[in-house]
């Protein structure tokens, strides 16, 4: 390796340590102040406990008009706590999956709207419904009756413990208006609220915070970051300024999200009668007390006009769970598209359900099941890495004439490069035989990337040190920087790889070799831990591979005329042998 080689690399590690410390420590979100009364007053439920004994704050104008309070139904997945002023679901706390704390994860835990909160203009919920429940029937119903006349009726149907397991954390919401007035009354159009979303866990992903949508086959997102305003790098200066209100305006939309790293919530109308969506960006109060920013939304629909005792009323299905992609898939809608898989999204599709299928037959654990599947894949793409190992092997005989050329021709690289070429074609070499088994596998390890990013499997699922293969697997800090023992190994086992593997004569090719190593040490440093050991595992299987190679018996470099020879020869010797 050459001294600008060496300096790039260096300077590249050096970048990716400052990264992780201007972002990781000197811009970590402050914590927020815990103003003198609360910190000696405050004294936090867990959400576990929530219940119709655990009324909602509200302010003396709210308590003037209606007396709030919440009731919670629950079945064996999901416990549902609702809220009467705003009509709707204050939070959903999962039993089956843990989050910070060794809590239950709540879903909309942080958002002032509540899920199913509807509204007559944009990020207004409507306030003042009374709320009654039916617990034989799951049945939990809000009533509010405005000046006009206008009535409106809103049920939500929460599963029953025995319900199909393809209907667990979904609620059914009914929508009714009716005219009990003399007059006609009429509305513009009203939206359904979404609630919010907002990272976990403190090594979330924010741009995995989005508001999701769907409208006549085709999906938008938009991720928390999209509010702020834009700064030019490195300068201060304002590229565009802070937008307080995303709205879009789109016929035969289907559904509106709300999406965490691995959880989230969809309102979705079977009727795809939705008009567009909006979505604001709020702070919410993570356990870390650090500031968090999630987005809430909502899900418009048409106006209507009513006569006297007409009714209208819309069906919803309100999803508040996992981001389980068999589950999604099964609602319809393309509502799996949540997930986001992106441009490789088939192969992360296949690849989860892969790591699914070899968890529940074989091992019982998503890293036995990562490291067989990495197997699996690298046997299937061994005669593809062999070939390429021995092309590289024979063009590493070919230095010592490669090296004749750039001396000949180092003050003319256009001759150097023509005759370079002309000298692969003479011994039937391809220069980019070493690249095709990398090129393969690139767009394997970015369907694990997206598959890993998101798979709720991966959630609190250990192996050796790893608490958390949906985690960076961080054992310590030093200077606020964290210490994350797989990619480390990881880049490790790429450099060794590295070193024994044939050197050819393209010096570019190698440059970009030594690159490797600090580009999936950047991918993957602060990600998955699922992600490094995949990446590990598969070197680990290179590296024997190239060993078991470099031991055979070196190529015979010769030229494809004297080959042509010989074969021609052979055939000819055949044919005067047959009688």
């Amino acid at each position: 390796m050459d001294r600008k080689a060496w300096i790039a690399i260096t300077l590249s590690a050096l970048g990716l340590i400052g990264y992780f410390y201007y972002f990781g420590v000197l811009h970590k979100p402050p914590p927020r102040p815990v103003p003198p009364a609360a910190q000696a007053t405050a004294t936090p439920i867990p959400a576990a406990t929530v219940s119709a004994a655990t009324p909602t704050t509200a302010s003396p104008v709210e308590q003037a008009v209606i007396s709030a309070r919440s009731e919670s139904i629950a079945n064996n997945d999901t416990e549902y706590v609702f809220s009467n002023d705003k009509g709707g679901i204050d939070k959903a706390i999962l039993g089956r999956h843990i989050g910070e704390n060794n809590q239950a994860v709540a879903l909309n835990s942080g958002s002032s709207l509540p899920i199913g909160a509807i509204g007559f203009q944009t990020a207004v919920p409507l306030g003042g419904f009374e709320m009654t429940t039916d617990r034989s029937t799951g049945v939990v119903t809000f009533t509010k009756t405005e000046d006009d006349g206008l009535q409106i009726t809103k049920r939500f149907t929460v599963p029953a413990e025995d319900a199909p397991k393809d209907q667990l954390y979904t609620v059914r919401l009914d929508v009714e208006f009716k005219n009990t007035g003399a007059k006609v009354t009429n509305r513009p159009g009203y939206f359904v609220s979404t609630g919010g979303a907002a990272a976990i866990h403190p090594n979330d992903m924010p741009y995995y915070t989005r508001f999701d949508w769907f409208h006549d086959g085709s999906f938008s997102k938009i991720d928390v970051n999209w509010f702020p305003a834009s700064m030019v790098p490195l300068t201060g200066i304002q590229w565009s300024p802070a937008k307080p209100l995303y709205s879009e305006s789109k016929e035969k939309t289907a559904w509106a999200a709300v999406t965490s790293q691995y959880f989230c919530t969809i309102v979705d109308n079977p009727a795809d009668r939705g008009t567009g969506v909006w979505a604001t960006r709020y702070e919410t109060n993570r356990s870390d007390k650090a500031h968090v920013f999630g987005i809430q939304g909502g899900l418009n629909m048409p106006g209507f006009s009513l006569q006297p005792n007409e009714v209208s009323t819309e069906t919803f299905t309100i999803y508040t769970g996992p981001k389980e992609l068999s589950r999604l898939r099964k609602m319809g809608d393309q509502q799996e598209r949540v997930l986001d898989f992106g441009i490789f999204g088939i192969i992360s599709e296949f690849l989860l359900w892969a790591m699914t299928a070899l968890h529940g037959v074989l091992f019982n654990s998503y890293a036995a099941a990562i490291i067989a599947l990495t197997l699996i894949i690298k046997t299937m793409l061994w005669p593809i890495q062999n070939k390429a190992t021995n092309e590289m092997r024979k063009m590493s005989l070919l230095t010592p004439k490669m090296t004749e050329l750039r001396e000949k021709y180092k003050d003319d690289p256009q001759k150097m490069n023509e005759e370079t070429m002309k000298l692969y074609r003479e011994y039937g070499v391809n220069p980019f035989s070493g690249c095709l088994p990398m090129l393969i596998q690139i767009p394997i390890f970015f369907g694990f990337y997206t598959m890993l990013g998101g798979a709720i499997e991966l959630r609190n699922s250990s192996f050796l040190w790893v608490a958390d293969l949906s985690q960076p697997d961080t054992i310590a800090h030093v200077l606020g920087f964290p210490i994350n023992i797989l990619p480390i190994v990881m880049a490790g086992t790429m450099v060794w790889q590295m070193i024994i593997t044939p050197k050819t004569g393209d010096a570019m090719q190698q440059r970009i070799f030594y690159f490797m190593p600090i580009i999936f040490l950047v991918f993957c440093y602060n990600y998955a831990s699922g992600l490094a050991l995949y990446w590990t595992t598969q070197n680990i299987f290179s590296i024997v591979q190239l060993y078991v190679t470099r031991n055979k018996p070196l190529p015979v470099l010769e030229k494809k005329s004297v080959i042509a020879k010989r074969e021609a020869a052979a055939v000819s010797k055949k044919k005067k042998k047959r009688p």
